[in-house]
């Protein structure tokens, strides 16, 4: 199958989309094609030879063939007529806003494209981290004690230590950890810079995270192995920023089976058919013997392929079981029936 990558987008994550998507070109292994959304929302055919960072960076992507969103596909102009970028689906790759929050899917499926990714319900529930915490607790996954505060607030029902996140952004954009009362203030200020909503939940020491990656092809869940990342106090940025470039294969974590099980347990919960279509991974944190979910990152950096044993496989296993859009059938028969009552 032929696979088009769609990167960039408008957002904070705006580079790191572009990360991935280089990181992908090598690990891919079916027939690819590369579509650049600029700053400027504009889409772009992008060589292969010319996937590199320095390509976008340097604007040099503009000398490429400019397409043109349609029913059905890209297209790109030709002599006499518009040409449509031959793929079979589209691999949404762009991280946060754009990508993560609704927008792609919902121009991908008001112009009937095929395409790998959460669709629109699931992108704006795991993008908003209040509405990941409800979505959680509905469907019986532990989440974290939390707090939503509004620009201008400033003070916090919780002991500290606490961490602040912005509420619909990843990579650790504007997250801190807060130890003491008196650094509070900044750390919303800097929170505040990019939304203006703040999440903060007690930040608890010595917790153990696990992240595990997979997706639903018909009935059966394909998951990746389960990774315990290496110990931090929270992945800043840089560390983030790598980690979505990441292409070799991670240590499996050291868990008996049982353990694996809950874990996979609790990701089918969060999956259930709200995913469908699209390849997650889900962070978790395992504390006092309790599972639960921290994020849910529905366009993973490098979509988690370090993760899979066949990553390849997984990808064109699920872009063979995409959901079946429902064909409405707009015959005008109410409006034909009134016209006729009326004599018209």
């Amino acid at each position: 199958m032929k696979v088009a990558l769609l990167f960039g987008g408008v957002s904070y994550e705006h580079e790191i989309s572009i990360v991935s998507a280089v990181a992908l070109k090598d690990v891919i292994k079916s027939e690819k094609v590369y579509i650049f959304c600029d700053k400027d929302r504009e889409f772009y055919l992008i060589d292969k030879e010319s996937m590199k960072s320095k390509t976008f960076s340097s604007g040099e992507y503009k000398k490429f063939p400019k397409l043109t969103l349609k029913n059905g596909g890209f297209y790109q102009k030709a002599l006499l007529k518009e040409k449509r970028v031959e793929f079979d689906y589209v691999l949404n790759v762009i991280h946060g806003a754009d990508g993560e929050d609704g927008k792609v899917a919902s121009l991908m499926d008001f112009f009937e494209i095929d395409y790998i990714g959460p669709r629109v319900e699931a992108s704006v529930v795991s993008f908003n981290k209040l509405l990941t915490k409800a979505y959680a607790k509905e469907i019986g996954v532990n989440v974290l004690d939390y707090e939503l505060l509004r620009r201008g607030e400033y003070e916090t029902k919780f002991d500290f230590p606490v961490i602040v996140k912005p509420l619909r952004l990843g990579s650790s954009i504007g997250v801190s950890v807060v130890r003491k009362r008196e650094d509070l203030e900044y750390a919303l200020d800097v929170a505040y810079e990019f939304d203006d909503e703040v999440l903060i939940e007690p930040f608890v020491e010595g917790v153990t995270e696990y992240n595990l990656a997979g997706c639903k092809v018909g009935d059966e869940f394909l998951f990746s192995i389960v990774e315990e990342p290496k110990k931090e106090e929270f992945l800043d940025f840089d560390k983030k920023y790598l980690d979505f470039s990441r292409t070799s294969r991670v240590s499996k974590a050291d868990l008996n089976e049982e353990d694996e099980e809950r874990l996979r347990d609790a990701f089918r919960k969060i999956y259930g058919n709200l995913f469908e279509g699209a390849l997650i991974r889900c962070d978790f944190f395992v504390i006092n013997k309790e599972i639960y979910i921290n994020e849910i990152n529905s366009v993973p950096g490098s979509y988690a392929n370090y993760l899979f044993d066949d990553f390849n496989e997984v990808l064109n296993s699920l872009a063979k079981s995409l959901p079946k859009r429902k064909i409405i059938n707009i015959d005008y028969k109410y409006i034909h029936s009134i016209q006729k009552a009326k004599g018209k």
